[in-house]
Parts: structure tokens; C-alpha cells; sequence
């Protein structure tokens, strides 16, 4: 047993229950005072337990009081606001879950799931609550989900401008070069299929991932309803009192969710593990095809002029059509930033002028060296 390392654990645990019970006592709103006052008594049990494996080694043991850091981070919070703290103390239980899930793996015992319940809770206090203390408030988070019609023309927007910027370098750094009409049109080939298809890849194990991701977090939880039911009823009342609820509110809420267990699923689901199902129907072929043909699309601008003329004529119809697609694409991204068409259409054509200004000044270079 290393009576060291359990030591430093244990006066984690005492120093989190001391910061837990410090906010929670100076807090205004009763509910968030609840759930700040029920997480400190977990850590005081996990101190407890963590005491009673040293005291085998060493009887004469006792808890430790809380550490000068732990002391330091209260006053300077009553200065500064208690945001830092809290943020402190989700990286502390996240810390403790992997820990945890590691000890488990490396002694062969079976995880619970129940290991990041306590960061679920303390990081839906962070997102959702405001602290009253000395006038501070922690700032809202936005939403972690958007709404699929976003993520989608997101997707699209981003999809194209890269296809677009790319192969625009690209072309011009060879067209720089003092390359023929064929070689540039191979190489910008090249680079539209090469793109695509990293792309498609890219998007296929991205949605593929977090689909068996996902489902992974879903069968566990199912695992954990099955197992206690009466404990994961209890941190899902946490979560709602730590979203604002009053505890009558958060009662009746969680009552009725786990009147069945489909919905006691579907409420666990949503509520710890921030997961909206919908998600999961969403085919990687189908990401990885739309990626594939976005990316396309704007590769292919900037391209599409060397199939028709060749030469000057060539680059500057080229220039053009990626400057009108450059623009488009700007205007495009004002959906999400709300920003001026004018401005984020012209700003995107800076950028990607800039980009395909320095792989033809390279191209240029390159050509005078091979020429010489």
C-alpha cells in the first residue's frame, strides 16, 4: 500500500469538502447551497473511507485540516470572485475520475460509470449558475448543442472554404512556378482528389467515433440505472437543483422521469451525459460523401479555368472566380457571427489573397531557381 500517495489523496478530498462547504455558506440561493453543501459531504465520506486504508498502515492517523493552498484560494476568491474556485475544483473531480477509472483498469475491477458523476454535477453548476458572492457572478456558457441544421451549413461553409483556399494556393504556387498548363492542372487534380479524400476520412471517423463514443456513454448508463437506480435518481435531482430547480421542483421532475425506465433513460441521457440521441442516427458515409463533394466544389474553382485557356488569361479568370467564391463564402459565414456581409466577405478574400500571394511568391522562387 502506498500510504504516501493515499495521504495526498485524502487531503485533496478534505481540501475540495472545505472549498465545497466555504462557497456553499456564503450563497444566497438555497438550492445551489444544497447541491455545493451534498458534494462536500461525498468528499467528507470519500475522506473517511480514504482515512480508515491509511489507519491500517498507521492507527494513530487523522484527518488532516484543510491545506494552506486550499486557505489561500478562499481569500483570494473573496477578492477576485469565486469563478477561478469552481473552475478549480471541476478540474480537481475531473482529475479524481480518471484516477479512479485508471485504478480500476490497472486492478482489473469493472468500471461503474458512476466515476464522473460528481463532475457532471459541479461542471452543470459552472454552466448554469450564478455565484453570489461580493457581487461576482460566473459568466453563462453558451449551449453545447446546436441544432443540426446548423452544425450542417457550418460543415458546408467551412467545407468549401477549405477546398477553395487550398487548391488556390496550390494552383498558384505552381502557376508561379512558370509551370505548363498540364502540370498545373495534374497538380491542382491532385491536390482537389487528395483533400476530398482526407476530408471524407477525417468527417467519416469523426461521426463513427463519437456515434460508438456515444453509444458507449448510453450502454453504461444503462448499466448504472440497473444497478442503482435510487443513486443515479439522486445526482439527477443534484443536476436539476444544480440547473436552477428548487428541491421540491427537482424532486417532482426526477419522480417523474423514473416513472418508467425508458424515460428515466432518456432524462439520464440528456441531463449527465449532455447526449441528444438524434445525434446517433447520422450516417458517416453520408458526412463523408457531403465533405467529399463540398470540399470538391471549391477546390475545383480556382482549377476549372486551366481546362479552358491556358496562360495570364488562365490565372486571372482563376483569381477571379476564387475572389467571387472567396466573397460568397465570407457573406456565407455572417449566418453564424452576425457580422457585415461586406466586411466578412472582403476579409475572407484578404485572407485567401494572402495565402495564394505567398505560394506564388514561393512558386516564383522555385521556377528562378530550376530556371538558373
Amino acid at each position: 500500500m502506498d500510504v504516501s500517495r493515499l495521504k495526498a489523496q485524502l487531503q485533496i478530498e478534505v481540501d475540495t469538502a472545505y472549498l465545497y462547504n466555504s462557497i456553499a455558506a456564503i450563497q444566497d440561493d438555497l438550492n445551489l447551497k444544497r447541491v455545493l453543501e451534498a458534494l462536500a459531504q461525498i468528499e467528507v465520506h470519500h475522506a473517511e473511507h480514504m482515512l480508515e486504508a491509511i489507519q491500517k498502515e498507521l492507527p494513530d492517523y487523522r484527518i488532516p485540516s484543510p491545506s494552506r493552498s486550499a486557505k489561500l484560494q478562499l481569500r483570494l476568491g473573496k477578492v477576485f470572485g469565486y469563478s477561478s474556485i469552481i473552475s478549480g475544483l471541476a478540474s480537481v473531480e475531473k482529475q479524481m475520475a480518471l484516477t479512479t477509472v485508471q485504478n480500476k483498469r490497472q486492478n482489473g475491477a469493472v468500471l461503474s460509470g458512476f466515476e464522473h458523476n460528481h463532475l457532471k454535477i459541479i461542471e452543470a453548476v459552472n454552466a448554469n449558475q450564478a455565484l453570489n458572492v461580493s457581487g461576482g457572478f460566473l459568466s453563462k456558457f453558451e449551449s453545447r448543442h446546436k441544432s443540426v441544421g446548423g452544425n450542417a451549413l457550418r460543415a458546408a461553409v467551412l467545407g468549401a472554404n477549405d477546398g477553395l483556399v487550398s487548391n488556390m494556393s496550390l494552383v498558384m504556387g505552381v502557376a508561379g512556378a512558370a509551370a505548363q498548363n498540364d502540370t498545373i492542372i495534374v497538380t491542382g487534380s491532385a491536390g482537389l482528389l487528395a483533400g476530398a479524400i482526407s476530408m471524407a476520412l477525417g468527417e467519416w471517423l469523426s461521426v463513427q467515433s463519437s456515434r460508438e463514443l456515444h453509444q458507449r456513454q448510453i450502454d453504461l448508463e444503462m448499466a448504472e440505472l440497473e444497478a442503482s437506480p435510487e443513486e443515479e435518481k439522486k445526482e439527477l435531482i443534484l443536476l436539476y437543483q444544480a440547473k436552477g430547480l428548487s428541491l421540491n421542483e427537482a424532486q417532482k421532475l426526477a419522480d417523474k422521469a423514473f416513472e418508467t425506465h425508458d424515460s428515466a433513460l432518456n432524462s439520464l441521457i440528456v441531463e449527465e451525459l449532455g447526449i441528444d440521441k438524434n445525434e446517433l442516427g447520422g450516417s458517416a458515409w453520408e458526412a463523408a460523401i457531403t465533405s467529399f463533394l463540398l470540399f470538391s466544389i471549391g477546390a475545383i474553382i480556382p482549377l476549372f479555368p486551366f481546362f479552358m485557356i491556358s496562360g495570364d488569361n488562365a490565372l486571372l479568370l482563376s483569381l477571379l472566380a476564387s475572389i467571387i467564391g472567396l466573397f460568397t463564402i465570407g457573406a456565407s459565414i455572417t449566418l453564424f457571427t452576425g457580422k457585415s456581409i461586406v466586411y466578412s466577405g472582403f476579409r475572407q478574400i484578404g485572407f485567401g489573397l494572402a495565402a495564394a500571394a505567398i505560394t506564388y511568391g514561393i512558386g516564383s522562387l522555385i521556377g528562378v531557381q530550376l530556371a538558373g
